[in-house]
């Protein structure tokens, strides 16, 4: 059976399977929908995860990636109906993580959940996670003591760290395809301003302060308002960061475009004894 196969046997099946996805269907029987169920089980609780930080280095899990795009195209579109509205979807998505839980199950996982929070089957939820009326996609990763606010969402792949808080109506993005493309990455004790985006596997650094209405993608400009140097796709530790603009210095009379402005920096006993309105101040 699949399920005793360890982490490598699995990559090896999902790998090889994904050279040919043109191929696969749900009439593909065998060893690769048992794999890809194995798969997304693993990410379920937690034991595999789309990347992991190692040496300090985020390193991608690619493959896993390949095994949630197979496990769409191994599965069926069905019909789920609820008192007030119906769904259709892939089957494996449907019912979601916490489908048929009982309140056993509930104080083992060890997180709270309020009602109209869809999470999906194959996303992790840490102990002491805080989940608001939010949207956790397929192969996210949100680690203990963070919360996920009222309408915020957790893109697919996305990995979010401990004891963060990802305010309403914010984003962190998800990404499958194309297949090379990482996850976006919050890391530990980060603050998400409310209405806020990062997205395009974007790293916000360790201990982050993100104003309220942050974009930030992997073209955006962060601009170290202290040194003048200019960076993209990453937020170094322990940033203050709140939304500017750039002039054209060709043209003074050409619209400024928008930049994320990096306000300071502050070390790990600073951040840990400040109020997230005083570290916004100037």
């Amino acid at each position: 059976m699949v399920k005793k196969m360890d982490t490598e046997q699995l990559k090896k099946i999902i790998q090889k399977n994904f050279e040919k996805i043109e191929e696969i269907n749900p009439e593909t029987k065998g060893e690769l929908p048992e794999a890809v169920n194995e798969m997304i089980n693993l990410l379920d609780l937690g034991k595999v995860r789309v990347a992991e930080r190692k040496n300090n280095e985020w390193i991608v899990n690619q493959w896993i990636k390949q095994g949630i795009l197979l496990s769409f195209k191994i599965n069926e579109m069905d019909n789920l109906s609820g008192p007030y509205s119906s769904w259709y979807d892939k089957a494996h998505l449907l019912k979601g993580k916490t489908a048929g839980w009982s309140k056993e199950d509930h104080i083992k996982a060890g997180f709270r959940m309020v009602p109209n929070s869809p999470v999906r089957k194959g996303s992790f939820i840490g102990k002491n996670a805080v989940l608001m009326p939010c949207y956790v996609n397929i192969g996210a990763y949100i680690d203990e003591g963070t919360m996920i606010d009222t309408f915020a969402r957790a893109g697919s792949c996305c990995q979010i760290g401990k004891n963060c808080h990802i305010s309403a109506g914010s984003g962190v993005g998800g990404v499958l395809e194309p297949i090379q493309a990482n996850p976006t990455i919050i890391e530990d004790d980060v603050f998400l301003g409310a209405m806020s985006e990062v997205v395009e596997g974007v790293i916000v650094g360790t201990g982050s302060v993100l104003s309220m209405g942050m974009y930030i993608g992997q073209s955006t400009k962060i601009v170290n308002r202290s040194t003048g140097e200019i960076t993209y796709g990453k937020i170094p530790p322990y940033s203050v960061v709140v939304p500017g603009t750039l002039p054209d210095k060709n043209n003074a009379s050409a619209p400024s475009l928008y930049c994320a402005v990096i306000i300071k920096q502050v070390d790990e006993k600073t951040r840990s004894k400040t109020s997230i309105n005083d570290l916004l101040r100037e």
